[in-house]
């Protein structure tokens, strides 16, 4: 039977201040510490249970639909916009090669 590590209480809280300051993954963050994945998972998920002040601003921003469309009408102008630029430098291109 294999023995379970045990970690220090300052080991644990920065390897937590790691995930959540750099904003890394706890996959990479877990291999670059040595800690096994859901053992950092739990860390973290406990640390933001018992601080959820710190967190309140992770929510996702909402946006009006009428925002949303505003976007969407812009992406289609860009879309087009490129298509028609990679046609004139390719007819261009094409020009100069003649």
């Amino acid at each position: 039977m294999t023995e379970r590590k045990k970690y220090t209480a300052e080991f644990k809280q920065r390897a937590v201040d790691l995930v959540i300051d750099s904003g890394r993954p706890i996959a990479q963050v877990c291999v670059d510490i040595g800690v096994n994945e859901g053992t950092l998972g739990n860390w973290v998920r406990k640390y933001r249970q018992e601080h959820p002040e710190a967190f309140a601003d992770d929510k996702p921003e909402s946006v009006t639909y009428a925002e949303h469309q505003r976007v969407l009408k812009e992406n289609a102008k860009l879309k087009q916009e490129v298509e028609f630029l990679s046609e004139v430098s390719s007819f261009f291109a094409a020009k100069q090669q003649s």
